[in-house]
C-alpha cells in the first residue's frame, strides 16, 4: 500500500510539475534526487504505521479479540 501511495505521488508530482510549466510557459526540473527522499518517507511512515497496529494484533488472543466484537 505504501508503494502505491508513493508511486501514486510521484505521479502526481510529475504531472502538477508538467502542468505549472505548461501554465508559466517555463520548464519545471525533477531529479531522482527530488524523488529519492518522497519515496523513502513514504515508505518509512507506512512501515512505522503499519507495524504498530500490527505488533498490537498479534499479542491478542484470536477468541478473546473475536469475543469482543
Amino acid at each position: 500500500m505504501t508503494t502505491i501511495g508513493g508511486l501514486l505521488g510521484i505521479a502526481m508530482g510529475l504531472a502538477i510539475a508538467k502542468g505549472v510549466a505548461a501554465y508559466a510557459g517555463g520548464k519545471t526540473i525533477v531529479t531522482f534526487w527530488s524523488i529519492a527522499p518522497s519515496v523513502a518517507v513514504s515508505a518509512g511512515v507506512g512501515l512505522l504505521f503499519g507495524s504498530y497496529p500490527a505488533m498490537r494484533a498479534a499479542r491478542l488472543d484470536p477468541v478473546e479479540a473475536l469475543r469482543y466484537e
